[in-house]
């Protein structure tokens, strides 16, 4: 009987350690995000938070899109259309690329969709941490891309009385300290409804951003 009462005390011990380690976690968590602007509402159409550094001789990471709502086709390929189409000054790896070199890589544990960037459309994040951190390092250092470009959402988004229209939210951050140099949430031009594809989606909208990036 008393060796299963010591037993029963050290249990009860290490589970109050764990829900100890996890407060002080969501407590960190929390003056994060009050330092950078938690408690604020989500970011809407029109956000754009941060300096973006000018791009040119870099080379940019784009990650796939991780979030799609609502939204037909390939927003990946309309991303990576208006970003070679609209800004030459530097270097973007584009996510089909991506995949091309982990698929020749199978020693790399990487997973380029379903990162965790849900706090993006919450508040305002100034440095990503891990998972996510580490996730984009790994793949940015496989590449040789500094910073990465992270479409987080492509959401279909309409008014009533009024078209459609897709707004991308975009996070640009440094892989090398986690720092969040800028996000964004570019509306797309309107689009008749059932036009097919993304109709005029967003992504051009959001490469005549990034060219700005290239501009100092």
């Amino acid at each position: 009987m008393r060796r299963a009462r010591k037993r029963f005390e050290l249990s009860d011990m290490t589970s109050k350690g764990v829900l100890a380690a996890q407060a002080r976690a969501a407590i960190l968590v929390a003056l994060v995000l009050c330092a950078c602007g938690g408690g604020t509402p989500p970011p809407g159409p029109g956000t754009s938070v941060g300096s973006p550094p000018d791009l040119r001789g870099t080379r940019v990471l784009v990650s796939p899109t991780q979030q799609v709502l609502g939204v037909s086709g390939d927003p990946d390929a309309e991303l990576a259309f208006g970003l070679r189409d609209r800004t030459r000054a530097l270097t973007w790896v584009l996510p089909y690329q991506l995949d091309e070199v982990l698929a020749r890589s199978p020693g790399i544990s990487a997973s380029p969709r379903g990162l965790p960037v849900r706090q993006f459309l919450q508040a305002e994040v100034c440095r990503s941490g891990d998972p996510l951190y580490g996730e984009l390092r790994r793949m940015a250092a496989l590449v040789d891309a500094d910073p990465v470009l992270s479409p987080v959402q492509a959401a279909l988004s309409s008014n009533v009385d009024e078209d459609p229209r897709v707004n991308w939210s975009v996070a640009l951050m440094e892989v090398s300290t986690g720092r969040v140099h800028w996000f964004g949430i570019v509306e797309g031009g309107a689009f008749p409804a059932g036009a097919g594809l993304l109709g005029r989606p967003a992504g051009p909208d959001v490469a005549v951003v990034c060219g700005s990036m290239t501009t100092g």
